[in-house]
Parts: C-alpha cells; sequence; structure tokens
C-alpha cells in the first residue's frame, strides 16, 4: 500500500498542482485553485486518499473493501472516494483514480485558466 509520502510524491508530479496542509494537518492537493486530492483525514489511516469519482466509478468504488464515500464530501451529494484501509485498490489503480479525478478537475477549469496553466 502507498505510504502518505508515496501519494503526495506522485500528486506533486502532476502538472501545476498546488498543495497545503489544512482540516486539522491533512495534505490538500489543488489544481488551478480546484480540490482534486485528500491525502489524510482518514482518522486512524493516515494515508487515507480522497478523490472525485465520475457517477459510474462511485458506485462501483463505494462497495469495495477499504473504500467508501468520502465522509462530508460524499454527504453532501459530491461524487468523492476515500481510500482508506486494505485491500483496497493495488497502488496502480490507486494512482491512475487520482490521475482521473486530477483530470476531471482540469476540465472543469475555464479555457482562458487552462491556457494560464499550459495544461
Amino acid at each position: 500500500m502507498l505510504t502518505r509520502d508515496d501519494l503526495n510524491a506522485y500528486c506533486a508530479s502532476l502538472p501545476q498542482t498546488t498543495h497545503v496542509v489544512q482540516w486539522g494537518g491533512s495534505d490538500v492537493w489543488k489544481v488551478g485553485g480546484k480540490l482534486f486530492a485528500v491525502i489524510g483525514m482518514g482518522g486512524d489511516h493516515p494515508a487515507a486518499v480522497t478523490f472525485k469519482a465520475t457517477e459510474m466509478g462511485y458506485e462501483i468504488l463505494s462497495d469495495m473493501p477499504g473504500l467508501r464515500p468520502a465522509p462530508y464530501l460524499a454527504s453532501r451529494g459530491m461524487k468523492w472516494i476515500q481510500h482508506y484501509d486494505a485491500p483496497g485498490l493495488p497502488d496502480a489503480s490507486l494512482k491512475d483514480h487520482i490521475k482521473a479525478s486530477y483530470d476531471m478537475v482540469v476540465e472543469k477549469l475555464t479555457k482562458k485558466l487552462r491556457a494560464e496553466l499550459g495544461l
């Protein structure tokens, strides 16, 4: 299972990301000022990672062991998943979902902002 450092390094490797620590010490990752991943906020699971999912992805992932609708975000009708425990997703698949979350956020940025960021 990826460590918190591994997850942070992966998010940092994506183009034009920004990082802040907030919400009780969570690593919060954004692109264009918009949230795409949160590392932490998992209670006893410090490497819990929360990411945006498609409608279908949300339905499928919500029922998998080690994953759940993201506390707070999902309760507000948003399609966010928290990977918080084993077995969860294989490392490569988890990275794919984080990248998909990043891509969904980039897609929603204005054309002007995407151009400014070179995305």
